[in-house]
Formats: C-alpha cells, sequence, structure tokens
C-alpha cells in the first residue's frame, strides 16, 4: 500500500505512537499525532508531525483522515477512539501498519499468560539460528521500529495482546501460537467472548500453508492453518513435557533443569510452543537446543529473590490474572503463604479456593481487592488484609516457617498503587532485599 499524500492520524504519543508516525513519514504520509497528555508526552517526536496534546473527544469529532492508528494502550472501545473515527476511512492499530510493511516471516504469539517468556524464546531460537528473530510487538520494541530498520530481520517473534489484535486487518503469522485463554481484561470488554474474540484474530489470515501451535486441549474453532498440539497433561500429543523433558512424539528433546533455568509446568509449555513454532522454519533440534542453553525467564515471573531463615521469597508480580495465579501456585512444591490482591478487575477469584487449600498455609492480602479477598480466601484458608505490600510482606513473614514458600502471585493488575506489575515487582524484590 502506498500513503503518499494520504493524512493519518495517530492516537497516543508513547513509543508506538512514535515508532508509527516515523513509518507513515517515511511512506510519505501527512502524520498528525493527538494524546490526552501535555506536551511533554511528544517528546521524541518525529519533527514533521503535527502534534496535538490535551486532545480529547471532542477535539476528534473535527478531525478527519484516511487512515486512524490508535496506540493498544487507548481503549478502542471508549468515546475517545469512537470520536476520532467517526470521520476515519479506515482505523488500525501500529502493529497492522507495520505488518503492511514487513516482507519477512511473523510467528505470532498470543494467550493470557506467558507470552512473553514464549516470544523471549523464540526470538532467541530464531537469532541462534542467524534468521535476526527480533522480540517486538506487544514485549521488546514496537513491530513499526523493526520495518524502520536498514536491514529488517528475516523473521520476528511478535507478542501479540488483544488490544492489538483488535485493530488487526491484513496482518498474517507464518506460525500462530496459542498458549491459553483465561478471563482477563474484563475492565475493559463489555464480555468475557469480546476479549476471546479479540485473541481469536490471531488466526484469521492464515492459510493452509501456514501453522497454529495450540495448547491441547484448548476450545478453538476449526482453522484453516495445520495445527500443532502441545500438552503437560496429555501423553500423546505431538509435543509433551512431565515438567523437566520435552518429547516430541515420544523422543526425548529437551531437558529443562540442565539445559535451561526454567522451572514447572508453565514454563515446560511456553518452551514446547517455541520449539515447535521454530521447528517449522526446518531448524534442527540441536540449533534450538543449543539457544535455550542457560535461559532464565524474565524476572516478575515467579523470580526467586531470595532464602532467609528457610524461607524461600517469590515475585510473581507478572500474574495479573487467575490463569496465571493458579499457575504459579500449582507449581510449588513448598507450603505457600501468598500474598495477593490489586486492582479489583471484577474476576471471581471462586476457582482458585481449591488451590489454596491443597497449597497454602495462609493469604495475605492488600491493595484495593484485599477485604473482598480476604472474606472470599477465608473460606479456604487464614487469611489477613492488609493495606500496602510492605505490610503484606512484615505479616506473611511471620506467618511462614521454615522449609515455607511466601509467593507473591496477586491474581490482578497492579494499578490501584503502582504504575505496573513491574513496578509492584521491582517494590517487592526490594523490601524483600531489606529484610534481616
Amino acid at each position: 500500500m502506498t500513503l503518499s499524500g494520504i493524512q493519518v492520524a495517530i492516537l497516543g504519543a508513547g513509543r508506538s505512537g512514535r515508532a508509527a508516525a516515523a513509518l507513515a513519514l517515511r511512506e510519505g504520509a501527512s502524520v498528525s499525532v493527538w494524546d490526552s497528555a501535555g506536551p511533554g508526552a511528544f517528546e521524541g517526536m518525529p519533527e514533521a508531525v503535527a502534534r496535538h496534546p490535551n486532545a480529547a473527544a471532542e477535539d476528534g469529532c473535527g478531525v478527519s483522515c484516511e487512515l486512524l492508528v490508535v496506540s493498544p494502550g487507548i481503549d478502542t472501545y471508549g468515546p475517545y477512539v469512537a470520536a476520532f473515527a467517526s470521520h476515519a476511512a479506515e482505523v488500525i492499530g501500529e502493529v497492522e501498519l507495520a505488518a503492511r510493511y514487513y516482507r519477512g516471516s511473523i510467528i505470532g504469539i498470543t494467550g493470557t499468560n506467558g507470552k512473553t517468556t514464549t516470544t523471549e524464546l523464540v526470538a532467541r531460537i530464531l537469532c541462534h539460528a542467524g534468521l535476526g528473530g527480533a522480540a517486538c510487538g506487544n514485549y521488546g520494541i514496537p513491530f513499526a521500529e523493526i520495518v524502520l530498520q536498514a536491514a529488517p530481520p528475516a523473521a520476528v517473534a511478535l507478542e501479540l495482546s488483544s488490544f492489538q489484535l483488535e485493530t488487526i486487518r491484513s496482518l498474517h503469522p507464518a506460525v500462530a501460537i496459542w498458549l491459553n485463554f483465561a478471563p482477563d481484561h474484563l475492565d475493559r470488554y463489555p464480555t468475557l467472548e469480546a476479549y476471546r474474540a479479540a485473541k481469536l484474530r490471531i488466526f484469521e489470515n492464515q492459510g493452509p500453508a501456514d501453522t497454529a501451535v495450540i495448547r491441547t486441549g484448548e476450545d478453538l474453532p476449526p482453522l484453516a492453518a495445520r495445527r500443532v498440539g502441545f500438552s503437560t497433561l496429555d501423553a500423546a500429543a505431538e509435543w509433551f513435557s512431565d515438567g523437566r523433558t520435552i518429547c516430541q512424539r515420544g523422543d526425548p528433546m529437551l531437558d529443562l533443569e540442565q539445559d535451561t533455568k526454567l522451572r514447572g509446568l508453565h514454563n515446560a509449555e511456553n518452551a514446547m510452543a517455541a520449539l515447535a513454532a521454530c521447528q517449522t522454519f526446518g531448524l534442527p533440534m540441536s540449533i534450538m537446543r543449543e539457544a535455550l542453553e542457560g535461559y532464565a525467564p524474565p524476572p516478575h515471573r515467579c523470580e526467586m529473590i531470595r532464602t532467609l531463615d528457610g524461607v524461600e521469597y517469590l515475585n510473581d508480580s507478572k500474574a495479573t490474572n487467575l490463569h496465571a495465579l493458579e499457575n504459579a501456585l500449582r507449581a510449588q512444591t513448598r507450603p505457600v503463604v501468598l500474598i495477593a490482591g490489586g486492582k479489583d478487575k471484577g474476576l471471581d477469584y471462586s476457582s482458585v479456593l481449591p488451590l489454596l487449600r491443597e497449597k497454602a498455609l495462609a493469604c495475605v492480602t492488600f491493595g484495593q481487592l484485599a477485604k473482598p479477598l480476604t472474606e472470599l480466601f477465608s473460606g479456604a484458608v487464614s487469611s489477613q488484609a492488609v493495606v500496602t505490600l510492605a505490610e503484606a510482606i512484615t505479616t506473611a513473614r511471620g506467618l511462614a516457617p521454615p522449609g515455607t514458600t511466601i509467593l507473591m502471585s496477586p491474581g490482578t493488575s497492579s494499578f490501584d498503587q503502582f504504575s505496573g506489575y513491574e513496578q509492584r515487582g521491582n517494590t517487592f524484590r526490594e523490601l524483600v532485599n531489606q529484610l534481616h
């Protein structure tokens, strides 16, 4: 497609918006960027861009453009986007814009949990094999920045959130990975079905020559792509793991504990998905195994902080939904004192109760959800509500005898008290390291 002489309006002046603006400019468009924040948000924006700080929905009603590009952090269901879209010929996201100018192969990764670890694994394998393999999209750098490089890589590991998938049109992954699905983001989506429909768009443009790598047992509609299954429950799946050894059709391929620093069934699933996806490029197992040697998962994902007085402290701040919390609990082999809580996203936490009875000695809840969670969790295990994360750590320490684990796995987002899960996890790490 050509953007020469086209009016392109971009919502959001963050890194994704800046990358989209630079790409649209390169392709000859006349570009304006709109953001509800002040002028400081436009730092680093290309000079040729028309900047509109403090933009409101009322401004959008007066904007006409052939193409509206929405940054993923902006709610496409809200009145802000609706106003700007009212006089736009087409509405897409930055990922879709970049895909229209990328000539390499895309491995797209989605799922409620595990996306970032899997994206890192795919990128690491592709890079080791000489295919470039940049991690981009929802993790890493914006896809448009990849396209703007003088020599874009032959393949990318593209993490795709539901927010990004909402606004695709032609994005076509040669391999699409579906890790899992669980309730999440109900503070943004009108229904659970709407969230699931956004996720399913990763398969929308695939054909028989493409591959869909899917966790066995996921309830998905018929797909045009060839399906490859992985599982930690069904030994008949093409890829299967008991949590340590990864096998393909019964043949051992990788020892997670010997070859990597990945631990737990959820990480076995991530590794199997990455191996299955990269194998479609004809990569030998020896190359993929070399790529994963010594790999450690990103921070905030059941990250061991320290052992003090015989008690392990694990930072699982990335657990921003119930499925991630359940995975973290299921992976523990020592009795747990759970720290959970944060922003109320409208989720039903009753599904966690059986695991609490099985795995937990006690729970400490904090943040906006502290009191309702304690009322619910008290039906399964002794629970206490506090206000801050610092109080939660102090309280949990008093409840955890030697030989146990204090697991901070919130089960919801952090935006009631923190700027994101990273700040929450970093705060937990700092506080734990200050204990004497």
